[in-house]
């Protein structure tokens, strides 16, 4: 009879665990990447009397109960948030604590702490890899990603240009000859900018227009003569002579009155093997030009791109890969232990988490723009509420009846 008090006992202890565990659940029904928990419930034997057929196990009730995370998948949806990633599939943010601890979580509202690091709500820092020198190299070793909060991107010299460009072949060496002129800016290594005349004169030769490249005169500290030569089509209007072999034009340009490096600008007359310029009979025109040349520019903000990538957008309009997140695959995550903050920390059970680029690997994919929401389902866990609390009553219940049996046995003696 005394058993049935531990018994029950050992039961309400249990059901409370288990309510706890819901209620857990139900106060992060809105934190991004909470996990829901599990009860799993076991009975407890004591001991084995008798022997043989007539053996009997003394069962005493319910053990502590286990708890177990569910890695399900959550919803993925889209914030404001710039910087904001979910997690789509397996794998893990791999995070570094105030204390230099290493932690795992998928909650991703990221932000740019007042240091210029890439760090979570609640300020552990993100790690994966940084741009330096202007190259990201994904097989070093993890780092805090630090984002360029501020700076000031150098200028890039330009060393070549190109001119989607038709010349009207109805047009006619004169006198006076046909004539059609395009300028393009392009910059020098410390950041001026500087205009490129090219200009096309028909010849006597059907298929022939003479060309000069021309650089500014008032921007130099000497004169420089212009670059000339020919341009030759064949019958169907499209560039042979230069080839796609080249060589081709390409102006030298020394004593820059701004005291920059001096220019070598190649004039790119082909798209992998198809010309740029044509001669056919429309008016001469330029559908589209380029440079390969930046000035230096300040920056205007980061966002993160689906796949991780940590994009920076500069006032010259060029864009760069800043930073890429990395990810961790755990192959059996209900054994991380909750390290508070949304994240986890390896337990004695955990397998060696193993860090590289996302979508490989087994690894997820990053979401740029969103967040994982939590995958507690409120029907769920209402249900499984109201069924512990009716095991908690009808276990104290047991109480109850045998505290009266007790007393009814105490009563004999009287």
């Amino acid at each position: 009879m005394f058993s049935s008090f531990a018994t029950a006992l050992s039961a309400l202890s249990a059901q409370s665990a288990a309510v706890d565990a819901v209620g857990s659940n139900l106060a992060n029904l809105n934190t991004p990447g909470y996990k829901a928990t599990a009860v799993s419930f076991h009975d407890l034997v004591l001991e084995s009397a008798g022997a043989g057929l007539t053996q009997t196990q003394l069962r005493t009730g319910v053990g502590v109960p286990t708890l177990l995370r569910q890695f399900s998948q959550g919803a993925i949806q889209s914030t404001s948030g710039a910087l904001d990633a979910a997690i789509q599939g397996g794998g893990f943010l791999i995070v570094r604590d105030s204390a230099g601890a290493q932690l795992y979580t998928r909650a991703g509202q990221l932000q740019v702490d007042k240091s210029g690091y890439l760090v979570t709500a609640t300020g552990e820092r993100v790690q994966g890899w940084t741009e330096r020198d202007g190259a990201l190299t994904t097989t070093d070793a993890l780092t805090d990603i630090s984002i360029p909060v501020g700076t000031l991107r150098p200028p890039r010299a330009s060393t070549q240009f190109s001119l989607d460009l038709n010349l009207d072949a109805a047009a006619t060496a004169g006198p006076p000859p046909a004539q059609f002129s395009s300028s393009i800016e392009v910059f020098d290594s410390l950041g001026n900018s500087h205009l490129v005349t090219v200009t096309c004169t028909k010849n006597a030769n059907p298929n022939q227009w003479d060309y000069s490249i021309g650089f500014p005169a008032a921007e130099l500290t000497s004169s420089l003569a212009p670059l000339t030569g020919t341009l030759t089509f064949n019958a169907g209007g499209t560039l042979s002579e230069p080839g796609p072999a080249g060589p081709w034009p390409a102006l030298s340009v020394t004593g820059l009155a701004g005291g920059a490096q001096d220019l070598n600008l190649a004039w790119n007359l082909y798209s992998g093997q198809t010309a740029r310029i044509t001669q056919y009979a429309q008016p001469s025109a330029v559908s589209a030009n380029a440079q390969d040349g930046v000035p230096a520019a300040q920056l205007l903000g980061v966002g993160l791109a689906d796949g991780g990538q940590i994009v920076a957008a500069y006032s010259s309009g060029e864009r760069s890969v800043a930073g890429q997140l990395a990810l961790a695959a755990i192959r059996n995550p209900e054994s991380l232990l909750a390290a508070g903050n949304s994240a986890y920390r390896l337990s004695a059970a955990s397998a060696a988490p193993v860090a590289g680029l996302p979508g490989t690997g087994g690894r997820g994919n990053v979401v740029g723009g969103a967040i994982e929401a939590s995958n507690v389902d409120l029907a769920r866990e209402f249900t499984n509420l109201i069924v512990f609390q009716r095991s908690y009553q009808a276990n104290a219940r047991v109480v109850t009846v045998t505290d009266e049996m007790s007393q009814e046995t105490l009563n004999l003696k009287r």
